[in-house]
């Protein structure tokens, strides 16, 4: 009856489609991806996704002949979308963390992120102590409302975002007085609003961005890290990020 018990089971597990599987079988990958966050998602004038993270997804759709769909998200709706199977993979600024290891697996990083605290040009802030009484807004669910959070002796005052385009729209209209978020974001600020310019003020920390999967998918992990470090050898992704954030990937990361 034992034998029988554990045949039952190899059977069922070796039954099991993956994901990889499952992307190859309808030649289609679903990348949540997040179109509100400029210069990585946005929608351009032609009403059509663009951005460093959008061209990133469509050059692995490309290269691995696949249709691609993306599946709108936002921070905190990223790492659910591949839970529930209602996106593939993430790519989405999504920054590697211990916290976010424990419920999905990375990828080789892509891409890095240079998180801060942004506030406007004229603001004398230059450390930690300034920020106290000032308004930081945040995505809710991102490295920064986490990292933020966490700081409870410096007594932070946040106000939390559903997404970075309700979060920038804050700072624009003076609702948040600094913002947590990437370098790239903070300096978008100034384009679309010249007389509320921000910039970075406190650096948080750096973080590697790389791609998001649901845990458990070992093949298509491997599939997607061999992606990686061919297109970081042949200077493809760098070429995107240099296109949209104005400069190159750190130099570790460049082939």
């Amino acid at each position: 009856m034992l034998l029988a018990a554990g045949l039952t089971t190899l059977s069922a597990h070796g039954a099991r489609a993956d994901v990889l599987d499952d992307i190859m079988k309808a030649k289609k990958i679903r990348i949540a991806t997040d179109l509100a966050i400029p210069p990585s998602g946005m929608i351009d004038g032609a009403m059509k996704p663009t951005g460093s993270d959008v061209e990133t997804a469509e050059l692995l759709a490309k290269d691995w002949g696949l249709q691609l769909e993306f599946v709108q998200t936002t921070g905190a709706t990223r790492i659910p979308n591949v839970q529930t199977n209602k996106a593939d993979i993430i790519i989405s600024t999504l920054s590697v963390t211990p916290e976010r290891a424990k419920v999905i697996d990375f990828s080789k990083a892509y891409a890095a992120l240079q998180s801060v605290v942004g506030c406007l040009k004229s603001d004398q802030v230059k450390g930690w102590d300034d920020l106290k009484g000032k308004t930081i807004g945040v995505s809710r669910g991102t490295t920064q409302d986490t990292t933020l959070t966490n700081m409870k002796e410096r007594d932070l005052k946040l106000a939390r975002y559903d997404d970075d385009a309700t979060m920038v729209t804050a700072a624009i209209s003076g609702q948040a007085d600094c913002i947590a978020t990437s370098a790239t974001i903070v300096s978008q600020i100034g384009v679309k609003a010249p007389a509320r310019a921000f910039e970075p003020k406190v650096s948080i920390t750096n973080f590697d961005l790389a791609i998001g999967v649901k845990k458990g998918e070992p093949k298509l992990l491997e599939k997607l890290d061999a992606w990686v470090q061919e297109n970081l050898r042949n200077g493809k992704l760098n070429a995107i990020y240099k296109k949209f954030h104005g400069t190159d990937l750190p130099e570790n990361m460049r082939g």
